[in-house]
C-alpha cells in the first residue's frame, strides 16, 4: 500500500503467509519477533485476502493464525505519524479506515473464519480473534484488553464485540482493568469455543476448517449473516431476515442436494454452490 510504513528487509507477502489447500484458505501472521503486531501493509493484505476468500468459490473456509508466541499483539504503533499538531478528525479517520475495516472484513467474510489463537492476542489482536466465527485457543494463549494500560479507549470494534459476547459487566471488567485473561478463563466466559494443548491447535483448526469446507457454503454464509445481524435486530426484523435468507438459500444446488439426500437416505455431497 503506497505511503504505508514497511518493515525493513521484508515484503508483505512474507509477513502475511497465505495458502489454500483442500478448500481451506489459511492466513498466517508472520512477524514472530514482534508478536505479530500488525503494520498497515499487513492489515491491507489481510483485508484483501479475506475479500478474495469471500469471492472465490474454491475457498469454503478460512483459518487465521500466527507464528511464534503471539497470535497478534495489536496494531504496530511504531510506524505512526510523526509527532506534531493533530488535525481534528485525523484519529477517527485512521481508526475508521484502519482497525475497523480489518474487523469488518472478518465479520463480513462470506466464508466461515476460524481463529487459531496460538499465543498472546492483545488489543486489536484480541478483537481480530473475537470477530472470527469460531475461536480455538492454545493453552498458552492469553487475551488482553490492553488499551487502558496505555490510557486509550478500546478501538477496532472492541466495545461492539465484547458486550455481545459476554455482556456489558464482564466486558467493562476486562476493559477497565486490562488484565490478561487465560485461555481457560476465556473459554469459561464464552469467548473461546475450545482450549487445546499447544501441539493440537493446528491439527484441530485444520480438522474444523476441512469439515466446514465440505458443508453447504452459501447456507453457512447466510447463517453467519443472520446470527451477526440478530444482535442488532428486534424480533420482527430477525424473523423477516430469516425467512428471506431461507428463500434465497432454497435456490442453491446444495439446498436441493440436502433435501434429496434426506429423501434418499444418504449422506449429502455439498459442492458449495
Amino acid at each position: 500500500m503506497p505511503g504505508s510504513p514497511r518493515v525493513p528487509g521484508n515484503s508483505v507477502d512474507s509477513l502475511v503467509l497465505h495458502a489454500t489447500d483442500n478448500r481451506v484458505c489459511r492466513i498466517t501472521l508472520n512477524r514472530p519477533e514482534a508478536l505479530n503486531a500488525i503494520t498497515p501493509d499487513q492489515r491491507e493484505r489481510i483485508i484483501h485476502l479475506l475479500a478474495e476468500a469471500s469471492a472465490d468459490p474454491a475457498v469454503r473456509a478460512v483459518v487465521l493464525t500466527g507464528t511464534g508466541r503471539g497470535f497478534c499483539a495489536g496494531a504496530d504503533l511504531r510506524g505512526g505519524s510523526a509527532a506534531g499538531e493533530r488535525v481534528p478528525g485525523d484519529v477517527a479517520r485512521t481508526i475508521r479506515l484502519g482497525a475497523q475495516r480489518l474487523i469488518a472484513a472478518v465479520l463480513d467474510c462470506e466464508k466461515p473464519v476460524i481463529a487459531a489463537v496460538n499465543g498472546t492476542a492483545a488489543g486489536l489482536g484480541a478483537h481480530l480473534a473475537l470477530a472470527c466465527d469460531l475461536v480455538l485457543a492454545a493453552e498458552s494463549a492469553r487475551f488482553i484488553e490492553v488499551f487502558v494500560r496505555r490510557g486509550l479507549v478500546p478501538d477496532g470494534g472492541g466495545a461492539y464485540l465484547l458486550p455481545r459476547l459476554i455482556g456489558p459487566q464482564r466486558a467493562k471488567e476486562l476493559m477497565f482493568f486490562g488484565d490478561a485473561l487465560s485461555a481457560a478463563e476465556a473459554e469459561r466466559l464464552g469467548l473461546v469455543n475450545r482450549v487445546l494443548p499447544d501441539g493440537e491447535l493446528d491439527r484441530t483448526a485444520r480438522a474444523w476448517a476441512e469439515r466446514l469446507a465440505t458443508g453447504p457454503t452459501r447456507a453457512l454464509a447466510l447463517t453467519k449473516q443472520l446470527v451477526n445481524a440478530s444482535l442488532d435486530s428486534d424480533r420482527a426484523a430477525a424473523f423477516a431476515a430469516e425467512a428471506a435468507a431461507q428463500e434465497i438459500n432454497m435456490t442453491t444446488k446444495d439446498a436441493r442436494e440436502g433435501v434429496a439426500s434426506f429423501v434418499e437416505r444418504r449422506e449429502p455431497r455439498f459442492r458449495g454452490r
